[in-house]
């Protein structure tokens, strides 16, 4: 809880994540230009909390007037960060012990977004209801995109209507754990090696094809997720509960031996009064980025 994405970004070797700056909250929207115009982080633009929550509040910026929109609202620090170019997303979990330089991938998923495909003549709310799944969506995204719902896409033309690959806002999780092979679990851990003090989490990433990310060419982490994180390839549909049970009780497994093996190298484990602020904490953010 309370992880602050500027920090885990700081810890990252600068190539391998977008131009990201933090925005203190109260910042002016004078202020905020001067910053993303110094830093070169060029429109579109991705905002998004600093200690987010489920991808709430994660907004694709076009314009000034956009990001005017944004800074007016926020009443909670944020991150301005270059767009990543890239299509497609996957999200890897991985491990390792402290004692050890070699990690394993424990899973993989790919994330299938929310794209409708225009016939020349619906409006794009009846091409999201023509897809159940689309539609639970509906009310978020007659909020995002307001008389836009009612415009006709051109025929055989894509939107992609939530550029993120979260769960919550409507992608799609497809297990892609048979897309683990030594090339990526080398260029995955070379790069983690990387990371101080990585041993167990979630890596989210843009690629543009899955042998260049094999490669270690043309991707970049969206984020990269510690002991909150969950092995997402369990949302694949095709999965059962307790295919998802037995992964979590591996994975909590890992965390648990890792745990107690840097506890022994001198890493305190958190105290209840520390625990219990935190959540408390924890309640105010979420309260405060679910309102928004």
């Amino acid at each position: 809880m309370m992880e602050s994405k500027k920090e885990i970004y700081d810890l990252i070797p600068q190539q391998y994540y977008p131009k990201t700056e933090l925005i203190k909250e109260g910042t002016s929207l004078e202020e905020v230009l001067e910053t993303i115009s110094k830093t070169k982080i060029n429109y579109p633009l991705i905002v998004k909390p600093d200690i987010g929550l489920r991808g709430l509040g994660v907004k694709k910026i076009i314009s000034a007037i956009d990001l005017k929109e944004y800074v007016a609202k926020a009443n909670f620090d944020y991150v301005v960060q270059d767009l990543i170019p890239y299509e497609n997303e996957v999200g890897i979990f991985y491990v390792r012990y402290p004692h050890e330089k070699r990690g394993i991938i424990t899973g993989l998923v790919s994330k299938e977004f929310l794209i409708i495909t225009g016939n020349g003549f619906s409006t794009v709310e009846e091409l999201i209801k023509e897809n159940p799944r689309y539609e639970l969506q509906l009310k978020a995204l007659k909020k995002e995109y307001g008389k836009k719902m009612l415009e006709i896409i051109p025929k055989e033309e894509k939107l992609n209507l939530v550029p993120y690959g979260n769960h919550a806002r409507g992608a799609k999780f497809i297990d892609g754990s048979h897309w683990i092979n030594p090339k990526l679990s080398k260029t995955i851990n070379e790069m983690c090696l990387q990371i101080p003090g990585f041993y167990f989490g979630r890596l989210d990433i843009m690629y543009n094809t899955i042998e260049e990310l094999e490669n270690g060419l043309n991707f970049a982490i969206v984020e990269l997720n510690g002991a909150g994180s969950e092995p997402t390839h369990i949302y694949d549909p095709r999965h059962s509960l307790f295919f998802a049970w037995k992964e979590l009780a591996r994975h909590i497994t890992y965390m648990y031996e890792i745990s107690t093996a840097n506890h022994k190298n001198g890493f305190p484990y958190l105290n209840h009064k520390d625990g219990m602020k935190e959540y408390r904490m924890h309640l105010e953010q979420s309260n405060k980025i679910c309102n928004f």
